[in-house]
């Protein structure tokens, strides 16, 4: 891949913070039988929704695909991804309606309980801590083990069109940063509820939309020549980021996972200052400026307060509430260390083999290509 840009004197345009008052996201292609079912309902095509439930049931029975296969499975991910977007923008029209169609909702918890078994399977997570060292746990689990890694990558080494793979993969997420965390703050009590608020009010920008992360995030795709329209790359890339935004919503949006989305929550806070000190110097290194690399170093301020408040007041707040949670806590935690190692070991594998981390090996430019014609 190459990059006809020059890298330097770089800037933002200005502009819109993060489009959300334009489309709802579009519908994504298909990739199998159980997300063509998907899209096809939502779509208001021939399939039914207890089509979509039988579907479903039958194409995991039939596939019985083994934990790291669901994990990576690119017809499930976007599946769940597509049916999970209901309960947050959606996708406009009639398929609103759908959100809580029984057999809707039958589809994806049955898709959210193949995820949840291969999670709870496949990663390892601490069990059986007590409450009161819940933070110490959290820290361990936590820690960089030496230098390497996609971070290091990107300081060091990555080129403009890795930055530029990086926040595609980035965006499915971080167009709604924070959202997916959000959905624990009425399921929380007390001192707990109080420290989620607080890391999520920063999240939120502190009630400047200008600064809210995810506004903050758009802002470097825009630097970054890329399209900033909430879901605009979800067909371009591959199970490996579906599944990070899966997970998260998994524990998000079901209350009996409080204690996995808190923990989640905790380790994304707490394995956030230093890898995006590392993204940043990497932007400034390819010759961009304070304004497209804001969204990396109000990270590295903010995340550095946030890991604390994470680790003690809201993950061991909550363990000590609940002990008989602690397990979940830490599995939330767990999850975040091994799909960050998932999706990051796909860039970097897909990048030093001298091709695409995008889906059919189609580079970024590409994409402003086809989408400018």
């Amino acid at each position: 891949m190459t990059s006809t840009t020059s890298t330097t004197d770089r800037s933002t345009a200005a502009g819109p913070s993060v489009r959300t008052t334009g489309a709802p996201v579009g519908l994504p292609a298909g990739r199998g039988p159980v997300s063509e079912a998907v899209v096809d309902v939502l779509a208001g095509g021939p399939t039914t929704p207890a089509d979509l439930r039988r579907t479903t049931a039958a194409e995991l029975d039939r596939r019985a695909l083994a934990a790291d296969e669901v994990i990576r499975d690119e017809d499930l991910q976007l599946a769940l991804w597509t049916l999970q977007e209901l309960s947050f923008r959606g996708f406009g029209g009639a398929g609103d309606r759908f959100e809580w169609d029984l057999d809707v909702v039958a589809a994806r918890q049955l898709l959210e309980g193949a995820l949840e078994a291969a999670l709870r399977e496949v990663v390892p997570a601490p069990t059986g801590v007590a409450p009161e060292e819940v933070p110490e746990a959290l820290f361990a689990l936590t820690a960089e083990e030496g230098p390497g890694g996609l971070s290091t990558h990107l300081a060091r080494r990555a080129t403009l069109d890795h930055f530029r793979e990086l926040m595609v993969h980035r965006s499915v997420y971080h167009l709604k940063e924070a959202d997916p965390h959000t959905w624990a703050i009425p399921r929380l009590e007390g001192p707990v509820k109080a420290a989620m608020v607080e890391i999520q009010a920063d999240e939120y920008g502190g009630g400047r939309p200008d600064r809210m992360h995810a506004a903050l995030f758009a802002r470097t795709m825009r630097a970054l020549g890329l399209d900033d329209t909430y879901g605009a790359y979800v067909d371009e890339v591959p199970a490996t980021t579906l599944v990070s935004s899966t997970a998260m919503a998994l524990f998000g949006l079901n209350r009996r996972l409080v204690g996995a989305v808190v923990g989640h929550l905790a380790a994304f806070e707490m394995t956030s200052s230093l890898p995006n000190r590392r993204y940043g110097a990497g932007m400034r290194r390819l010759g961009f400026d304070r304004d497209a690399t804001w969204f990396f170093d109000e990270h590295v301020e903010a995340d550095a307060v946030h890991e604390q408040i994470a680790a003690h007041d809201l993950a061991g707040g909550f363990a000590r509430q609940h002990p008989d949670r602690t397990d979940d806590v830490l599995l939330g935690a767990s999850v975040v260390m091994a799909l960050d190692g998932v999706a990051g070991d796909h860039l970097l594998a897909s990048w030093e083999a001298g091709r695409s981390s995008l889906r059919d090996a189609r580079d970024v430019d590409g994409l402003l290509a086809a989408a400018a014609a």
